[in-house]
């Protein structure tokens, strides 16, 4: 938490921030483009706040693209700002500034294509792993519902809604599976069994049925005493309520999955 403040702290490293807030996933060029530094120093500053776990990364072709992590923030303000009362938690505010209309919160996800989380967790690679791909595991942090398969590649991955859901084939499938170190499967579109949920009529879930596929890839780390998640869902059109519906949909499953795997126990979820 240390290091999370030290980056904060710098106001050229809040505004990468905020340019990451309005358009997530640029390269150091088009951040270099936006902002009144130079390459070398923007460069030094995303060190530091991709060491701090405030910006996550991933490669597209010969680009290495950045993505605000939001989770050291949500981490900051459970410990903190949930303790003091409102006029304290205003000496904060530059930490909510730095959250304001991020994709990572769940806000508008304007012409972003990918959603990428990091988080750290007190646990093993191989438990990790065993909670990515055990029902037993995945019905708790998914309240009941979530995916399964036998997670080998090219297997079907089915899917229910809830505890008491039958499986559903929506045609997904096991794309990678490489224990403990990497999971990625292709994710389903809008399906008629979602009406209910998403509150959406029949015909607008056909109309979104249409949106192309994408797929989510969970990459496992060793990180020292610890465990590095991270979690990227991409292959989006720009625009997509998929994307919008999962960017608000991961934090809470990924916050659950942590705070099982740490404590036992599961999120409240309201």
């Amino acid at each position: 938490m240390d290091e999370v403040f030290k980056a904060l702290a710098d106001p050229s490293r809040r505004r990468l921030l905020d340019a990451l807030n309005t358009r997530n996933g640029q390269s150091l060029r088009e951040l270099c483009s936006e902002l009144d530094m130079t390459r070398q120093a923007v460069a030094k500053h995303l060190a530091v706040l991709e060491a701090a776990g405030l910006v996550a990364t991933a490669r597209r072709g010969r680009e290495k693209l950045h993505f605000l992590n939001a989770a050291p923030i949500n981490d900051i303000a459970d410990r903190w700002i949930h303790r003091y009362d409102r006029a304290r938690a205003r000496a904060l505010a530059d930490l909510k500034q730095a959250l304001e209309g991020s994709p990572m919160s769940g806000d508008d996800t304007g012409g972003a294509t990918s959603f990428v989380y990091v988080t750290y967790i007190s646990t093993t690679p191989e438990r990790l792993w065993q909670a990515l791909t055990d029902p037993a595991f995945i019905s708790r942090y998914f309240e009941g519902g979530g995916p399964g398969s036998d997670w080998k590649p090219g297997s079907p991955v089915l899917w229910k809604m809830t505890a008491d859901d039958e499986w559903h084939d929506w045609d997904q499938r096991v794309l990678e599976a490489d224990p403990p170190r990497r999971l990625s499967y292709s994710w389903h579109t809008y399906q008629p069994e979602m009406a209910e949920h998403t509150g959406w009529s029949l015909e607008e879930i056909e109309r979104r049925r249409s949106e192309r596929r994408s797929k989510v890839t969970f990459d496992v780390e060793p990180a020292g005493a610890a465990v590095k998640l991270t979690v990227t869902h991409d292959d989006f059109e720009p625009g997509s309520a998929m994307l919008q519906s999962v960017s608000q949909g991961w934090p809470a499953i990924l916050s659950n999955l942590k705070t099982l795997l740490e404590s036992g126990e599961t999120l409240q979820m309201e």
